[in-house]
């Protein structure tokens, strides 16, 4: 079996797949042997891009692909650090889908999120509402 590299693999279905890659001789009918392959996409927004890596099959157990040659459009090494890291994150963690923005695999709280204020101090906001319809309607 050949050196393992990292490697985004555009196959004739049309998927799109990064795994960490060996070749494999085979007596002259070469075959591609990939480990714990993922699909990755990027989104970019306002605050940048993302990263969102998913399996690239949901059901099997297994780490362990192999794909013929006749099934490859084109492979590529990657070298890009970012994109290895966030990889190698998600093979870690225990999560089916992860979207990050940094190779540590965080994703930084904003506003636009959703997040507004403390708990307490939507708690006190809350009780003042509550207060002051009570004295309006008694």
């Amino acid at each position: 079996m050949g050196e393992e590299f990292y490697s985004s693999i555009k196959l004739v279905s049309g998927e799109e797949i990064f795994s960490l890659v060996s070749i494999d001789e085979n007596d002259g009918d070469p075959i591609i042997v990939l480990q714990n392959p993922v699909v990755i996409k990027v989104i970019t927004n306002q605050n940048g891009q993302m990263i969102k890596i998913k399996p690239w099959m949901e059901i099997p157990s297994d780490d362990f692909f192999i794909i013929r040659l006749d099934k490859i459009i084109t492979m590529t090494e990657v070298n890009n650090e970012l994109i290895i890291n966030c990889y190698n994150n998600y093979i870690e963690s225990d999560d089916d889908e992860v979207l990050t923005t940094n190779p540590s695999g965080k994703v930084k709280i904003s506003d636009r999120m959703g997040y507004l204020s403390s708990v307490e101090e939507a708690r006190k906001k809350l009780e003042s509402i509550f207060n002051n319809k009570d004295h309006k309607e008694g």
